[in-house]
C-alpha cells in the first residue's frame, strides 16, 4: 500500500470511517436489531444499483471530468429493455441491446470530451437530457413490467442465502476498481490526467485513448446498473433512476476524490458509500423523508467539495507561516552572523 493510502487512511478516510461509526450507533440506538445480516443486506440491496455507477464515477472525477448523464443512462437502458420486451424481443437480446446502447452512448461523451474538446459538464448535460427524453419517447407515462421470471429473479432472489447477484457482482466490481485504481498503470494514468493533462502528455500517457476509455466505461456500467433495477423493480417508468446522479455524485466527493481530479483513493469511495447508505436509511427511521432528505444530502454535496479545499488551504498556510519564522532576518547568514558589505 502506497504512503498516500496510509497518509489518507489516518486522514480523511479515517474521519468517514468515524462518521460512519457514529451514525451507525445511531441506528442502532433507535433499532437494536439495525445491524443484523438480514437487515443490512435489504439496506444494501435498495442502493446496489447506484453503488456499482459509484465505482465507475470514481474514475471519471479522478481525471478531473464529470459524468451527468449517468442517471438517465439508466433509466434509458431500463426503458430499452422494458420496450424491446414489450414489442416481442427476447429478454437476453434486450438486455445486450440495452447494453450495447449505453456503451455507445459513452463512447460518443468520449469523444466530443477528449477529441472535440467540448467540456464534459457541457456533453453530459446533454446526455441528462437527452437520455431521459429518449426514455421518455420508448415507455411514455406507462409502467412497463410483467418481465419472465428469471430476470426479476436476477434482482430479487438470493443467490448465497440473502445476497442477491447484483450484490455479488459489486463486490466483484468494487476489488476491480481498487487494485486498477491503485495497482495498474492505468490507474496511475487516471491519476496523473487529473493533476495536470500536460504532465500526462510530456510522460507518454495517451490522454484521450483513457478518457474515451472511461467515459464508455461509464456508460456501460450506467447501462447495466439500469438493467438490474429493472430487474430488482420488475417495472419500468421512464422516470426510473430519477435524480440518482445527485447521490452518486455526492458519495464519489465525499469519499475525499478532488472535485479538481487526482486526488483520492477507492477505500474511501467505498466508505462514503456505505456511510451515505446507512445515513438515509437513518434519516428515514428519524421520520425524516422527501425533500428535507434530499436537501441533506445536497449539504453533503457542498461540504465534501468545500471541506477538503479549505483544509488544504489552511495547511498551505500553515506551511507557509512556518517557512517564514525559519527563515533568517534579511541581512543575515543562516548562522545569525550580521553581513555587511564590504567596503572600499
Amino acid at each position: 500500500m502506497s504512503a498516500d493510502i496510509r497518509r489518507r487512511l489516518i486522514g480523511w478516510e479515517g474521519l468517514l470511517l468515524v462518521f460512519l461509526v457514529v451514525v451507525l450507533g445511531f441506528n442502532m440506538a433507535t433499532n437494536p436489531r439495525y445491524l443484523e445480516i438480514g437487515n443490512q443486506v435489504n439496506l444494501f440491496t435498495l442502493g446496489i444499483e447506484k453503488s456499482i455507477v459509484i465505482l465507475v464515477m470514481a474514475f471519471v472525477i479522478m481525471t478531473g471530468e464529470i459524468d451527468l448523464s449517468v442517471a438517465s443512462m439508466m433509466g434509458l437502458a431500463a426503458a430499452v429493455v422494458a420496450a424491446l420486451f414489450e414489442q416481442g424481443v427476447p429478454m437476453e437480446i434486450a438486455v445486450l441491446v440495452a447494453l450495447a446502447v449505453g456503451l455507445g452512448f459513452g463512447l460518443i461523451n468520449g469523444f466530443f470530451v477528449a477529441i472535440v474538446g467540448i467540456p464534459s459538464l457541457a456533453v453530459t448535460l446533454a446526455g441528462y437530457i437527452g437520455f431521459r427524453g429518449l426514455a421518455r419517447l420508448l415507455v411514455e407515462d406507462r409502467s412497463v413490467g410483467s418481465f419472465p421470471d428469471w430476470f426479476t429473479a436476477l434482482g430479487q432472489d438470493g443467490l448465497l442465502g440473502p445476497i442477491t447477484g447484483p450484490m455479488l457482482l459489486y463486490l466483484v466490481m468494487a476489488i476491480l476498481a481498487v487494485t486498477i485504481m491503485h495497482f495498474t498503470g492505468f490507474g496511475r494514468s487516471t491519476i496523473v490526467i487529473g493533476n495536470s493533462v500536460s504532465v500526462a502528455r510530456f510522460s507518454g500517457v495517451r490522454v484521450a485513448r483513457v478518457k474515451i476509455a472511461i467515459f464508455a466505461a461509464s456508460g456501460l456500467i450506467a447501462a447495466l446498473a439500469g438493467v438490474l433495477i429493472a430487474a430488482r423493480l420488475g417495472a419500468v417508468r421512464a422516470s426510473t433512476a430519477d435524480g440518482f446522479e445527485l447521490d452518486i455524485i455526492t458519495v464519489v466527493l465525499l469519499g475525499g476524490v478532488s472535485i479538481f481530479g487526482g486526488s483520492g483513493t477507492m477505500i474511501g469511495v467505498l466508505l462514503s458509500s456505505i456511510l451515505v447508505l446507512n445515513l438515509r436509511n437513518g434519516l428515514v427511521i428519524a421520520g425524516i423523508t422527501g425533500n428535507t432528505q434530499t436537501g441533506i444530502i445536497g449539504l453533503l454535496l457542498i461540504l465534501s467539495v468545500l471541506v477538503p479545499n479549505l483544509v488544504g488551504a489552511g495547511r498551505e498556510r500553515f506551511r507557509r507561516r512556518a517557512a517564514d519564522r525559519a527563515a533568517p532576518p534579511p541581512g543575515t547568514s543562516g548562522e545569525g552572523v550580521s553581513v555587511r558589505p564590504s567596503g572600499g
